[in-house]
């Protein structure tokens, strides 16, 4: 069984965040206050098509600040994207870096950040706590709700010459800022939103159950479950709807707090293998394998995975251990279907031919470190198997 120890030495790093309608409209003044002189604008073609980085724009202009704009972000970032954006970080004179989009924007700008600051390569700091230097003021402005790269301590990229994604996890990539406006959500796609929430969903999951859990990390993880759990499917079906925009972007800046400092486990780890090998989709991955690492888990968090069902809103009175797995899987099921994603690994392009070098992947991936049950190449396989 796996307990959170409150004697356990933990750490708890955060950025400082502003949540609410209108947060967008502060970049200028933080940038301001964080000492920028001239910014690089990072984002994409996308979230620029929707008009926020326009508004981003506008509000680092109103104040004073010169900007340069870079927009050729992959949604899965890729190295030499990461360096093209450092050179132009460097040629420019930038001296800070504003990220406006989801986690492909926020975690290039990390990685811009990182170079700019120490030098070398993006793929010299996989792991963690690999980054000496701090990285030069950042300040995110997420657009959708799941990845939580605005509060956390990870940053994702795709190495393609490998067919990997590479985890960077430290300190110094926590931003300095998040400016959280839940409208700007407004504009995404019930598919995305989908994902991206389940994204949330799978963030929390695995911190509550992570080994580096705390009693802190547990309240963030519990309520974001909760909040997932009543909402997201009535976003799907009304993406317009800004109180139910609201709800959802509270659940990932609740994940995000969690997984930064709980990490997270056999999902992740899995899904980036799935992003770098075939460039797939991270949330809908993260959606795929919840369930199967679930029941692979289960029998070394048993006590855990209760409480994981009880937030989904599961009753567990009276119920063995059997009926419980049943019923926490057949939940996560239903609310992905629910919520409109229904395919499998295998509709996606994955075969039985690329499952041992995928779990070769996933086994090097710095988040399984933390899941609750030591994972072998093996059972990565069998997991993999059972989500074609």
């Amino acid at each position: 069984m796996l307990e959170s120890n409150i004697l356990a030495m933990r750490k708890f790093v955060a950025p400082e965040f502003v949540y609410g309608a209108g947060a967008l409209q502060l970049a200028g003044q933080y940038a301001t206050n964080l000492g920028a002189g001239k910014v690089l604008l990072v984002s994409d073609e996308g979230v620029a098509k929707a008009g926020w980085t326009d508004l981003v724009a506008e509000s680092l202009e109103q104040a004073g600040l010169p900007l340069v704009l870079f927009t050729d972000v992959s949604p899965n970032p890729r190295t030499k994207e990461v360096m093209a954006g450092t050179e132009l970080f460097k040629q420019t004179g930038c001296d800070a870096i504003v990220a406006v989009g989801g986690g492909s924007p926020m975690d290039l700008a990390k990685g811009v950040g990182i170079v700019a600051a120490n030098g070398g390569h993006i793929l010299d700091y996989e792991g963690a706590d690999k980054v000496g230097a701090p990285i030069p003021p950042l300040i995110c402005l997420p657009t959708t709700a799941g990845s939580s790269a605005d509060v956390s301590q990870f940053c994702i990229i795709a190495n393609p010459q490998k067919e990997v994604k590479i985890a960077i996890v430290s300190k110094a990539v926590v931003p300095d800022v998040a400016l959280i406006d839940p409208l700007t959500t407004t504009t995404k796609d019930p598919y995305l939103t989908a994902c991206t929430g389940l994204d949330a969903l799978t963030h929390a999951v695995e911190a509550y159950v992570s080994t580096a859990n705390s009693p802190i990390t547990d309240l963030h993880a519990l309520e974001a479950i909760r909040l997932v759990s009543k909402y997201l499917a009535q976003t799907v079906a009304k993406p317009k709807d800004k109180m139910l925009r609201a709800k959802m972007m509270l659940a990932s800046l609740e994940a995000g707090l969690a997984f930064s400092n709980a990490i997270l486990g056999a999902v992740h780890a899995m899904a980036h293998s799935l992003g770098g090998f075939l460039d797939l989709p991270h949330g809908e991955c993260n959606a795929i394998l919840l369930e199967h690492v679930v029941e692979y888990n289960f029998p070394k968090a048993r006590s855990r995975y209760a409480q994981v069902a009880r937030a989904l809103g599961v009753e567990l009175t009276g119920m063995s251990d059997n009926e419980l797995l049943e019923s926490l899987l057949a939940r996560l099921k239903n609310l992905r279907k629910q919520c409109g994603v229904t395919r499998t690994l295998s509709q996606l392009g994955v075969g039985p031919k690329n499952l041992s070098t995928l779990a070769e992947m996933a086994y090097a991936d710095v988040c399984l470190v933390t899941n609750p049950r030591q994972a072998q190449h093996a059972d990565l396989v069998a997991i993999f198997q059972h989500a074609l």
